[in-house]
């Protein structure tokens, strides 16, 4: 998906290939909002179809939802292998969700942006499903420009928004944060005025924008988006739906929310590479790019594409780089069925190239390497020109 909106109400693309982030399932970004005392619908997670049943006669709510969880949106048209359609059920019969659970787990649900084969669906989350009279828009999220956390909010919730900041900007809200003395109430209460909500519900929205800052600082978030943040018939704000981004460089600190990183949708040649502090991502190309540093990487692939190749991936290496490492990237290279030939493109100015050459020429005698290999080595001099080797 686009990446979250900037303070300007622009749209921001972070940083573009080579980074894995933590991944949550809908109810595990719940249960963390409900720790901070965010208001969330009531639920419980189930992983057979007795414990579903049981759990949605536990809810005693009026209707229910039964959702799949997986790490992929459009669970709501998506379809299992089993011949159920639909990852996302509402009912009002109890004993209807152990029989819908039945035909979703261990089944594979495949959606616009599963692989083709689907995702095998191994937990399900039973919760009370509540109406929506309204929906808005909520996000806190760091932004460079401000040099700080900055809420936006808009009225026009539940939609694409970054659509919504196209086609009517003044309908996009921020307020920049102090990260020193935090959200303000004067601030929560303008940015809930600005959402839409008036009287009592005003000052509930205003405490529950507080509580989601509580819960940005608490686990170390990039962003906290709510979509919808909406309120229900009975006069109650609620979270329906959250984004939680996770900065990696607090995994340190966070160690009980990076524990919970559901890897087990990922794709096994990206898991071994991040073991080996490798940047991959696999493509659908023939011609094998090795690189270091993100940017050079990117301009490989692209003046690849531009001679009429086809990328066979995304390779980073990054900078301070052994010889292992050099070696392991070569295996999951030539492990790929697709590569046809290797390119390698390195600079040596974050990089020895006497390291990459020897990783090079200790995988080539031991991979037995049966496809074309293309080299470039340039090692920047202390003192005059460049030293470019091309074999």
């Amino acid at each position: 998906p686009a990446g979250p909106l900037s303070a300007d109400g622009a749209l921001r693309c972070s940083a573009v290939l080579p980074r894995r982030w933590l991944n949550l399932q809908e109810y595990q970004s719940k249960k963390l909002m409900q720790d901070s005392g965010v208001t969330v619908q009531r639920f419980y997670v189930a992983d057979t179809a007795s414990e579903a049943l049981e759990a949605a006669k536990r809810l005693n709510a009026r209707e229910i939802v039964l959702k799949a969880q997986i790490l992929a949106g459009g669970r709501g048209k998506g379809v299992f292998d089993s011949g159920l359609k639909g990852g996302v059920h509402l009912t009002k019969d109890p004993a209807v969700v152990g029989d819908l659970a039945k035909k979703m787990l261990g089944f594979n649900l495949t959606t616009k942006q599963t692989p083709k084969e689907g995702v095998k669906v191994k937990t399900v989350m039973v919760a009370e499903a509540l109406d929506i009279s309204r929906e808005t828009y909520f996000a806190i999220l760091m932004d460079r420009s401000c040099n700080g956390p900055v809420m936006v909010g808009s009225p026009q919730g539940g939609v694409d928004i970054e659509e919504v900041a196209a086609k009517t900007p003044e309908l996009i809200f921020k307020e920049v944060i102090d990260i020193f003395q935090g959200v303000q109430d004067e601030q929560a209460l303008r940015m809930a005025a600005n959402l839409g909500f008036k009287g009592p519900l005003q000052r509930q929205a205003a405490d529950q924008i507080k509580r989601l800052y509580d819960l940005f600082l608490k686990v170390d978030a990039t962003q906290v988006e709510v979509n919808p943040f909406g309120e229900t018939p009975e006069g109650q704000v609620v979270c329906f739906d959250a984004k939680i981004n996770f900065d990696d460089n607090a995994e340190f600190r966070q160690k009980a929310v990076f524990a919970m990183d559901d890897m087990s949708e990922s794709d096994p040649t990206e898991m071994h590479a991040a073991k080996w502090d490798l940047k991959y991502i696999g493509l659908d190309g023939n011609i094998a790019c090795f690189v270091n540093g993100a940017g050079l990487a990117m301009a490989t692939c692209d003046i690849i594409d531009l001679h009429g190749g086809k990328p066979a991936n995304f390779l980073d290496l990054g900078g301070g780089v052994k010889e292992r490492q050099v070696y392991e990237a070569f295996k999951l290279l030539t492990a790929d069925p697709k590569v046809e030939a290797i390119l390698v493109n390195i600079f040596g100015g974050i990089v020895n190239c006497a390291i990459i050459a020897n990783g090079i020429t200790k995988a080539c005698r031991e991979l037995e390497l049966k496809v074309p290999l293309v080299v470039r080595l340039e090692e920047t001099a202390l003192i005059g020109s460049p030293l470019t080797s091309i074999c």
